[in-house]
């Protein structure tokens, strides 16, 4: 039953998002990615993962998984039904203390089964007036244990302004996602040389840095 009313939520999820933030995606001059991928992005929305799965190619978007934090999709009924179901999300444990499973693992065991990962490397919605958090070392031991998997950035801008912290009703303006080539970790390349390589590919693709505002 629960997966026969997963697909029109999930129309409905997309034709809510179009709605709300007239979003559009600008691809990397190489176009979109051929194969599976992970998609690293900036994060400062809930609704951060749920725009890049709107704009993907319906091919796409139908292998791509989020990966998310358990704690959070696992608080109702309501929100297990839409991280399960609907965006089939890998789940994470965020407690060490309470973790049964590793993450890395558990990402790495999606992409064999023939997915791409939507991850977001800060670990948490960025809040300040930077452009990036410092990244969290999972992008890195995933790229590690499976270094043929191509890594591409994407940059969300103006979903933050869309719902600020603290409302509940969305404020419609036009949100942009842009993608990026694909990167991979080169061989011998430190934790720190690659995190601060993504770091910069990402950030490349902000309006700010391009001379654009946001």
């Amino acid at each position: 039953m629960h997966s026969l009313i997963a697909k029109p939520v999930a129309i409905a999820i997309v034709l809510f998002a179009r709605a709300i933030t007239a979003v559009r995606a600008i691809w990397a001059h190489d176009g979109l990615p051929p194969r599976r991928c992970v998609y690293f992005a900036n994060h400062s929305s809930h609704g951060d993962f749920i725009l890049i799965w709107t704009v993907l190619p319906p091919r796409l978007r139908g292998q791509a998984r989020p990966v998310a934090g358990a704690d959070y999709w696992l608080r109702s009924p309501l929100t297990t039904f839409i991280g399960r179901e609907v965006f089939n999300a890998v789940l994470i444990e965020r407690d060490r203390e309470r973790r049964k499973q590793d993450p890395v693992e558990q990402m790495a065991a999606a992409i064999d089964a023939g997915s791409s990962l939507i991850l977001f490397p800060e670990g948490t919605r960025n809040q300040t007036d930077e452009p990036l958090l410092p990244f969290k070392s999972g992008l890195f031991h995933l790229a590690a244990v499976r270094p043929g998997i191509d890594l591409v950035p994407v940059w969300i801008n103006n979903l933050n302004r869309v719902m600020p912290k603290g409302e509940i009703v969305p404020i419609p303006l036009i949100c942009t996602v842009t993608f990026g080539s694909p990167i991979r970790l080169e061989p011998g390349e430190t934790k720190d040389g690659f995190l601060a390589r993504a770091r910069a590919a990402l950030i490349s693709l902000s309006p700010k840095h391009s001379g654009g505002s946001e």
